[in-house]
């Protein structure tokens, strides 16, 4: 656990020390987020946070490959090099964006390329395990390269439309690769599947970078991550969920309970659960409306809060506390041999969650 944690402090001081000279990048070359109708922040903000964030991150990789215990996932497996590969390349089109803005087919065709050097060198879903059998395993055969595909495009998408609010992106993508963390490093180090390790060093150098830059982007931020840095926390946040959904050994979870053998599939979901609903629900409100699913508008979640009557920081810690609720509640089902007493907790917790998220409403009808 030690160089987990070396790693992400490394990745956090790094990303930290260089998103001051990404901002004064963002200053000379014009790459301002603008003020518009749709936006909360009053003042136009340098938005070129991903070249920071991909210096951090490859930081962390390159003291990785260094370690004696984490050496051999750069000799046995091509996975880090993959995931910075396609993180550039998708860095690289949101810095684009971020200076010039691109059209939403040109940052898809981005997110797919950065996808696709991912899945030719690997990483890809190969079997997920069967929710109606445990330990039992489906294997997806030609199917895992298109679903792993279409996975990471969503998950990149899912925390593009989440970053709405200074700090929220960074956050929400800290929380659940957090919990990604705490997972594969249970399964990889404590019950030694080695195939987890590459999962629980993109979860620490990820958890690493979204701390160094949320400093910058807390309310008020002085920096915005922009497309450059949230398709980049999307993209590893994918890379993760690839391999902790669709890496694990089918044979070597045999013996396990039966909640650790179907963590791979409800982990991805607890933790992803509120950027993909934001995204379902704008692709829906928007495709009713007859408008293109990319097109902005100011209806996502976050905004909700602040159209009842929360304040952009208490709007962004109940979306942090919802993520961790869920992301954690079920880590906490690996870990514990009380599921009962986790559900327990975690619902009591929930109703906590709802109260708070009510709150200005229940002032109201108070007055």
């Amino acid at each position: 656990m030690r160089e987990y944690a070396l790693i992400l402090v490394v990745v956090a001081a790094v990303t930290y020390l260089l998103t001051p000279l990404a901002r004064r990048l963002a200053l000379a070359v014009g790459a301002m987020a603008p003020v518009r109708d749709r936006d909360v922040h009053a003042v136009p903000t340098p938005r070129l946070g991903g070249p920071a964030i991909y210096a951090g991150l490859a930081a962390g990789m390159v003291l990785a490959s260094r370690l004696p215990h984490l050496q051999t996932t750069f000799t046995d497996s091509r996975v880090p090099q993959a995931v910075l590969l396609a993180g550039a390349i998708i860095c690289a089109v949101g810095v684009v964006d971020d200076i010039w803005e691109l059209d939403a087919v040109s940052k898809l065709a981005g997110q797919t390329a950065a996808a696709g050097v991912m899945v030719l060198a690997g990483v890809q879903l190969s079997y997920v395990p069967n929710p109606l059998h445990a330990h039992s395993f489906i294997a997806l055969g030609q199917f895992g390269v298109p679903l792993t595909i279409l996975l990471v495009v969503v998950t990149v998408n899912a925390v593009n439309f989440v970053d709405g609010l200074d700090g929220l992106a960074a956050g929400v993508v800290a929380i659940a690769s957090l919990s990604f963390l705490a997972y594969s490093y249970q399964l990889a180090v404590i019950h030694g599947f080695d195939r987890l390790t590459p999962p629980a060093l993109i979860a620490a150098t990820l958890t690493g970078a979204c701390l160094g830059f949320l400093p910058h982007n807390f309310n008020p931020a002085r920096i915005f991550m922009g497309d450059s840095g949230s398709m980049l926390l999307g993209l590893f946040l994918a890379a993760a969920t690839t391999g902790i959904t669709g890496q694990v050994d089918p044979s070597a979870v045999r013996g396990l309970d039966l909640f650790p053998a179907l963590l791979p599939l409800l982990l991805p979901a607890a933790v992803l659960a509120i950027p993909l609903v934001d995204l379902l629900l704008a692709v829906v409100r928007r495709t009713r409306s007859g408008r293109s699913p990319f097109s902005p508008d100011k209806m996502h979640l976050h905004h909700r809060l602040l159209e009842i009557g929360h304040s952009q920081t208490r709007a962004v810690l109940i979306m942090y506390l919802w993520t961790a609720l869920l992301a954690f509640g079920a880590v906490a089902l690996s870990i514990t041999r009380l599921p009962l007493l986790v559900l327990s907790v975690v619902s009591g917790v929930a109703v906590l969650a709802v109260v708070a998220s009510s709150v200005p409403p229940l002032r109201a009808v108070r007055r």
